[in-house]
């Protein structure tokens, strides 16, 4: 057994600037399924919304920015917490030495761009690749700390919770953790346990999200006994680009935040015809109309134009972007930018309060895998990274508050009954068929009977994948499926409960919106639980 005083499972910028904050006097882990680097915070490209001009912008705008996008499902108090501590934590960040883009010009010295959504320049970036220039400044110094141990190569297969094994009065109380290399299940205990595992999206076939974005604190927190909220609002970003080389590979809201418009194939404009802030239209309006005219035409794509820009313009602002086009054959100062809508943010999650706790004592939620009520029905662009590390923070001030004893034994893993298995092609089919029905029957556009015949395979499903958890040895993908169908089994119910059209969740048999707004929450001792 591994013994620490925090056990933080993921290492995105939520995890890291977690464990930065508590490493000067409390022993921490951290447990990444690839390498420190390997995150969706690392992938964000846009920036970091946050009220650093007083002058030309204030906290009730971006509250108010906040709440229109959330559709009435916002928590006043938690975006009134996270937007009132956003300068502090952006002046954190600096103060580890992240390199923002500077502006001579700007009275703050740095350069604010605008996105969907914002009345205001507010976001706050590194270029077009905010999150690898975060993330790589905090790798360096999570590597460099001596009392953060680093556990790569590692999933969590599940949290060790005191119910379960006889001690129902003590809560979280560690995890079983697969060394993938060694192809062994250690214990890991631990004072207070911290699921930053990032989101859900890699249940769909086409997402912006890495691979390892495979729900999986949100099933573990829900076989934990946590109550999980909002887990209907997928965020599908209107502009992936579309190239059959390009995996993954997002087309920034900046993009558009500076000038760029969407055009159909013949080069005429749609979004006027849908909202009257056309490309500035918050992201679930966009997306939606992107795969309205890609239904209507039978087009593979859309286009993101942006080559009335100057050159210098986006050598400047988008090298990125600008760069990974040209390999593939796009000039986007001369062409516009094929693009589809693609599964990109999961707005619901754990449900936590605004000190990061959940339902279960010593569990903490932060980043996308919890539900703060930031988000409500719709995130706000670049309020993402803002979120992780307002509630990085207060997760941290709790942990130190709150001194709390380490388990001193804990049942180890047991592999006495299972062997190993022969038939890896059942994950790999089930892997699949699992994204493409979420994909095509839970997507953008929903309704009733779409979602019951995906709740009906994810049924099926589900009882495969648990006999085969229970009959061989654990690996990573069987993990990864496992928590997958778990997220898929929550996204359908929630999406069922909602017998309305709110924010990111769009039902034809329901069109309307109801007037008054409510949280979709599940709890584990429902008794449809699959």
């Amino acid at each position: 057994m591994t013994a620490f005083d925090v056990l933080i499972l993921g290492s995105g910028l939520a995890g890291q600037s977690l464990a930065l904050r508590l490493a000067d006097s409390l022993k921490v882990a951290i447990v990444t399924k690839r390498t420190l680097e390997d995150s969706a915070s690392a992938w964000a490209q846009g920036g970091i919304a946050a009220v650093l001009d007083p002058a030309a912008d204030s906290i009730e705008a971006h509250v108010a920015d906040t709440l229109t996008a959330g559709a009435g499902l916002c928590s006043d108090s938690a975006t009134r917490f996270v937007v009132e501590n956003g300068p502090r934590v952006i002046r954190w960040l600096i103060d580890q030495g992240v390199p923002f883009s500077s502006d001579t010009s700007s009275p703050i010295g740095y350069h604010l761009t605008r996105e969907g959504g914002h009345s205001q320049r507010r976001i706050i970036h590194a270029a077009d690749a905010t999150g690898a220039a975060v993330q790589a400044t905090l790798t360096e110094q999570v590597r460099a700390h001596s009392n953060i141990a680093i556990f790569e190569q590692h999933i969590a297969v599940d949290l060790i919770v005191g119910r379960k094994i006889g001690r129902p009065e003590e809560g979280c109380l560690g995890a079983y953790v697969l060394d993938i290399a060694n192809d062994e299940v250690r214990t890991f205990s631990a004072s207070h346990t911290v699921l930053a595992t990032g989101g859900t999206c890699k249940v769909y076939l086409y997402t912006t999200n890495p691979d390892t974005a495979t729900g999986d604190g949100v099933a573990m927190a829900w076989r934990a006994g946590c109550r999980v909220a909002n887990m209907e609002f997928i965020q599908f970003h209107p502009t992936c680009l579309y190239h059959p080389q390009a995996k993954s590979f997002l087309i920034s809201e900046a993009v558009r935040g500076e000038g760029g418009l969407l055009r159909r194939p013949d080069g005429s404009r749609f979004m006027p015809d849908y909202d009257s802030r056309e490309e500035l239209a918050p992201r679930d309006v966009v997306a939606r109309a992107i795969d309205f005219e890609m239904k209507k035409h039978g087009l593979d794509c859309v286009f993101l134009d942006i080559s009335h820009k100057p050159a210098d313009f986006l050598k400047e602002h988008f090298p990125n972007i600008l760069a990974r086009c040209l390999e593939l054959g796009i000039d986007i100062t001369q062409q516009p930018i094929p693009v589809v809508p693609a599964a990109h943010f999961s707005c619901g999650g754990i449900v936590t309060d605004l000190r990061a706790r959940t339902d279960v004592s010593g569990l903490y939620a932060i980043g996308e895998t919890a539900c703060t009520g930031l988000h409500g029905a719709n995130r706000l662009a670049s309020n993402s990274l803002l979120e992780c590390l307002v509630f990085s923070e207060a997760a941290a001030s709790d942990i130190l508050a709150n001194p709390r004893s380490r388990a001193d034994s804990l049942p180890q893993w047991d592999e006495s009954r299972v062997t190993d298995s022969d038939e890896a092609i059942v994950i790999s089919h089930n892997w699949d068929e699992l994204r493409r029905f979420m994909w095509d029957y839970v997507g953008i556009v929903r309704t009733n009977k779409r979602l019951q015949r995906a709740q009906h395979r994810i049924r099926l499903l589900a009882r495969e994948i648990e006999e085969f958890y229970s009959n061989f040895r654990v690996s990573n993908d069987l993990i990864e499926l496992r928590n997958l169908v778990v997220t898929a089994d929550l996204i359908v119910r929630s999406a069922l409960k909602r017998k309305e059209s709110r924010g990111l969740h769009f039902s034809r048999d329901y069109p309307e919106v109801l007037p008054k707004a409510r949280n979709t929450i599940l709890r584990p001792t429902d008794s449809s639980k699959t």
